[in-house]
């Protein structure tokens, strides 16, 4: 029997994720946006550059601005099985990428609360450090990691828990959130340089 596009990628659950995954960028970059626009409340020190952090607030909530539209951009052609793989591999790359992200900073900030790393924050003349790691700890990172497992969620109902192949995209995601962590944890303790592309 011959079952409907929708009910084969995921349908209302897929729906529902790709959702929330895009209300839950908007909040973030309603937030950034905030910063961009000249907003002052909760900054926790002096930047350097005034211009130069509204530049990256903007450059940050443009981003987050397109993240919030990908999701429901996305969710007719998770409906396309010639567009599925393209998709699993975007979905990946922002699991890995944000997970990742939120894995470093958080393991950093617990480190740095309890003295065991000095964080370097090139671009502030004057900073709360213990401000700072709190609510990057309990706000920022948080964000990332729910973030990355939105869009495994995306990824789940979307293509992967129909495939033969989701053991494969789950165990590789897994391993390179391991190993980006793992060497994020390096560069900031110094073992190894930082890699600066651009």
């Amino acid at each position: 029997m011959h079952r409907p596009a929708e009910v084969l990628s995921g349908g209302p659950k897929l729906a529902a994720a790709s959702r929330v995954a895009a209300a839950w960028a908007l909040g973030y970059a309603l937030y950034r946006g905030y910063y961009a626009l000249g907003g002052t409340w909760g900054i926790l020190g002096t930047p350097v550059s005034h211009a130069q952090w509204i530049r990256i607030n903007a450059i940050a909530a443009g981003m987050l601005l397109a993240a919030a539209v990908a999701p429901i951009a996305f969710l007719r052609a998770w409906h396309m099985r010639t567009m599925r793989p393209f998709l699993l591999v975007v979905a990946w790359l922002v699991s890995v990428a944000c997970v990742s992200h939120a894995t470093i900073a958080m393991t950093t900030r617990v480190l740095s609360l309890t003295g065991m790393l000095e964080i370097d924050y090139p671009f502030w003349e004057t900073i709360d450090t213990r401000k700072a790691d709190l609510q990057d700890l309990f706000f920022n990172e948080p964000w990332f990691l729910v973030e990355g497992l939105l869009w495994a969620a995306i990824a789940w109902f979307g293509a992967l828990r129909a495939s033969h192949r989701r053991g494969w995209w789950i165990g590789s995601a897994l391993g390179a959130t391991m190993l980006m962590t793992a060497l994020g944890l390096l560069t900031s303790f110094g073992v190894i340089e930082a890699v600066i592309v651009g």
